[in-house]
This record gives structure tokens, sequence and C-alpha cells, in this order.
């Protein structure tokens, strides 16, 4: 009947018994329909949760500009280079604390993601109650440390869950939520400043902007799963579907009889992901995203005012762009997952945002301006979710892969010390050197990329040569992805095969490219 799992003889060249089923691991054949329904209670649950958090620390992160026109310095009595510092400090504890990232694989997820957005919900509070500006460093240096734990560990999450031709369109998602928290977080930030209140309309923009992150901590202590295998509203069929997926895509690490991926790390992989050239280059691009990226929302309602327009026309003029790189996000993470291009993508993505910069840069009418605007905002923020999502898809284990996110960001997240510093007051309202930095960077990331997906494929190709020229051996795991789209009918050889290799581990295993 639909939607069955049945055993299969585990027979190299076996095809799935009808159109709509693959084969994966332990010879299971799985109805690609309840595949589909597994992945979309999946993604009801685990990306849904991780991006309304993920909007959440986007706007407690950025507020602070939205606090400042609304007359925090004036009140505690700090000038604008202390102002700068509160930018800054967000990102030393980010940098800092980025090997947190490992404890989405050492502890329970739901406790792990708990305990850093409440944190951060109640370091956000705690904003309101500053009487000084050591008082407000001191919370945004908490802040940090708790987002340092949660933002960049999602999507290694989601890497437990998905597989790769799954993964990139998750992340997408999840990450739209900066640019989508963007577009109305100045409306929102207008709408509670703009009256009159007993207290500090600042300190009421901490206090209502705190209130979600407290909420969503409890909601995804109680619904966030740690696994397929113990989550709740999947059912026997959708665990057992899940438990072959893992062991297919995971093998060795994470795919065990009993699905479980959470409580331990390979030292060995870590040593192995610090020595691939992959791991430093995408991390360097990383930075050079994060330059333009750090920079764009705190000075683009300066930007827009240096225009011409209002204050409240600037600060409603930033949603489109905005907007734009939300779409785009979406569909370029999607393109990415269906071709298995992220290179090209990252590459083209990087030089519509430099070209955006340029025109900011050397352009004088507002209209030409403004469609700068739009060109680095659809540019910046989809290059950001593709180059995490091709780290994701290159990295062979889920310690590799939690490895390689701690060093990207180690790395990529000094890209704001710079981007943040680049854009001095004086130099408005055409912050001519500003907008050339961001412009270099964009161009640099787009080089990375090409020579990165060079790399990529000269390794590919050599793989693809030894495979020719070697007698096929005892190694036949196939690529799970494939089988999903309906383009691989090979499988894993045997049970016991399984348990210890998984794509990942095989010799079928190649780079995204």
């Amino acid at each position: 009947m639909p939607g069955d799992i049945t055993s299969a003889e585990p027979a190299p060249d076996q095809e799935p018994k009808s159109p709509g089923s693959s084969l994966l691991g332990h010879g299971v054949e799985i109805d690609a329909a309840s595949e589909k329904r597994l992945v979309r209670k999946l993604d009801r649950r685990l990306v849904l949760l991780a991006f309304l958090c993920y909007m959440a620390a986007f706007l407690d992160r950025s507020n602070i500009g939205n606090a400042e026109t609304a007359g925090m310095s004036e009140d505690l009595g700090f000038d604008n280079a202390q102002y700068q510092w509160l930018l800054t400090i967000f990102y030393i504890p980010y940098i800092v604390f980025e090997w947190l990232a490992l404890m989405w694989k050492i502890l329970p997820p739901h406790i792990w993601a708990f305990a850093t957005v409440f944190v951060w919900g109640v370091a956000s509070m705690l904003q309101a109650a500053a009487f000084n500006w050591q008082g407000l460093m001191a919370c945004r240096f908490f802040l940090a440390t708790a987002e340092a734990g949660f933002g960049p560990g999602m999507p290694y999450l989601f890497s437990f869950f998905y597989t790769r031709r799954e993964l990139g369109f998750r992340c997408g998602i999840f990450l739209s939520a900066a640019p989508l928290a963007t577009t109305f977080a100045g409306a929102l930030a207008y709408g509670i400043t703009s009256s009159h209140y007993s207290i500090a309309s600042w300190r009421l923009l901490f206090i209502i902007e705190a209130i979600p992150p407290l909420v969503l901590a409890f909601v995804v202590y109680f619904f966030l799963p740690d696994s397929a295998a113990t989550a709740k509203f999947l059912t026997d069929e959708d665990k057992a579907i899940a438990r072959a997926r893992a062991i297919s895509h995971s093998g060795h690490e994470g795919g065990t009889a009993q699905g479980h991926r959470v409580g331990s790390i390979n030292a060995r992989d870590i040593v192995e992901t610090l020595k691939t050239p992959q791991a430093w280059v995408q991390a360097l691009m990383y930075f050079s995203c994060n330059v333009a990226f750090a920079s764009l929302p705190v000075f683009l309602p300066a930007v827009l005012t240096g225009m011409g327009f209002t204050s409240v026309n600037a600060q409603g003029l930033t949603a489109p762009p905005y907007f734009l790189a939300f779409a785009v996000c979406i569909l370029s993470t999607y393109v990415g997952d269906r071709t298995q291009q992220r290179g090209l993508l990252i590459a083209g993505l990087s030089l519509v945002g430099c070209a955006g910069y340029v025109m900011l840069a050397a352009s004088r009418p507002v209209g030409v301006r403004y469609a700068g605007v739009f060109l680095a905002a659809a540019g910046v923020f989809p290059a950001i979710a593709n180059i995490l999502s091709w780290l994701l898809n290159n990295q062979r284990s889920d310690t590799r892969r939690g490895v390689g996110i701690a060093v990207m960001n180690i790395i990529g997240q000094c890209g704001p010390l710079l981007g943040t510093r680049v854009f001095p007051q004086g130099e408005g309202p055409y912050y001519v050197k500003g907008m050339s930095v961001c412009a270099a960077f964009m161009a640099l990331n787009a080089v990375l990329a090409f020579g990165l997906r060079t790399y990529f494929k000269v390794q590919n190709d050599r793989w693809d040569r030894a495979a020719r020229e070697a007698p096929r051996t005892s190694d036949k795991a196939g690529g799970y992805e494939g089988a999903a789209e309906g383009t691989s009918k090979k499988h894993l050889e045997t049970a016991a095969e399984a348990e210890t290799k998984g794509l990942e581990n095989s010799s079928e295993w190649r780079y995204a490219l």
C-alpha cells in the first residue's frame, strides 16, 4: 500500500519496486510521498521555530540603532565614540565564542536552544534597565555570547535532519529571517518610540523586543526535536524513513541503529577539517560578505537620509530592498539545492552586490543610488546563505561540519569589526570610502568562490578518473540524494556497510560545485 516501508534484498543493481519509491540503507524501499510528508513535518516544526528565533535575534542585535535615534546616548550621557563601541562589543564575543556551535552536537538541542534563546532575551531586556554606558556594554556582551551559541549552530542542526539536496533551501529560509526582520524593524521601532510614555521610549523598545525570545525559549524547549528518533510529532513510519536517510547520508557518524547524532565529537575529524583548504577559503569568503552584511542595516537609513529623504521616509524606504533580499535568499538557495552549483551562484550574487556598491560610491543621482541599494542587498544576504550551505554540503561528517562552521564564523565575524567602522559620520552623505571597501570585498568574494569551485572540480575529476581506472570493490555505497530525486538506482550494499560507511564516507561522494 502507498507509504509502506518494505524490506528489499540488498542486491547491488536492484531497482525500486515502483516509480515513486527510492532505495536507501538496509535495502529499505521508501515511497516518495511518505518521504515528502516527513520533510514537510520537519519543515513545519524545525525550520519554522529556527526562523522565528533568528528573526527575534536579528531584531535584538540591531535595535541599538533605533534606541540611539530615540535618545539613548543623550539620556545616559555618552558620546559617538562610545556608541561605536556598543556596536563593536557585540562582535567580540560573537568571535570568541563561536566554538559553542559544537554544543549542538554535545547537548540535547532543545536544552541548548532554550538556554541560548532565554539568555539573549534576558540580556536584551536588561538593556532597558541600564543607567550608564558600562551597563549597556555588559548587556551587549552577554547578548552576543548567547546569540553566538544559537545562530551559527542552527544550520548545523539542520544537517542532522536533511540531506545535501535539501539543506541549502532550509538554510536559506532560516537566514532570510534577517532581511525580513529588517523590512519592518524600522517601522516597529518608530511605532514604539514615536509616542510619549512614562518611561523613556528607547527603554520601552528594548522591553517590547525582548519579549519574543523569552516566549520562544519555552516554545523551543518543548517543541524543538533533538532527533528524528525521539520526535513525538513523527509516526513510527516517519522515524523509520528518517533513520534510513540518516544511515545512507551520514553512515559512520550519526547514522547508527538508534539514529542518535548527539553526545560526542570526533577528535580526528577536527584535525582533518583544519587541514582542508576549503575551511579557510570559505571563512575568508564569509569575512568578505560580512564587511557589507554588518554595515548595510546600520548605515542604510543614514545613506537614504543623505539622499534627501526625511528620517521617517528613509526608514520606510529601507523595506523594499530588504524584502527583495529576502526573496532572492530563498530562491537562490532553492536553485543551489536543485543544481548543486553553489560556486557560480555565489560568484554571481557577489558581483551583483559589488555592482550595487559601485553605483552607491560613484553615482550622485538619487534614483541610481537607490537602485544600487537594491543590488547591494540582493547580493550580500543571499551570498551569505549560499556560502553556509556550500560549507555544510562539502564537509563529510557532523563533526567536520561543526568545526567548519566554527572556523568560518570565528574568521568571518571579524568582518563586521571592519564593516561597522568604514562609514564615519564625517564622510556622509556619499560614504565613498565605505562603499568602495564593500564593493572590493564583494569582488574578492566572487574571485574566491570561482577559485574554490575550480579546486572542487579538479578534485572531483581526479576521483572520477581513479574510479574508472580502479576495479570496483565492495564499496558500492550510492548517492542517496540522487535516489531521493529519482536520479539514482544504487543503494547501500549491506546493512553492516551502511552502519560504518554511508554516502559521506564512500567512494561515491563528490564535492558540490
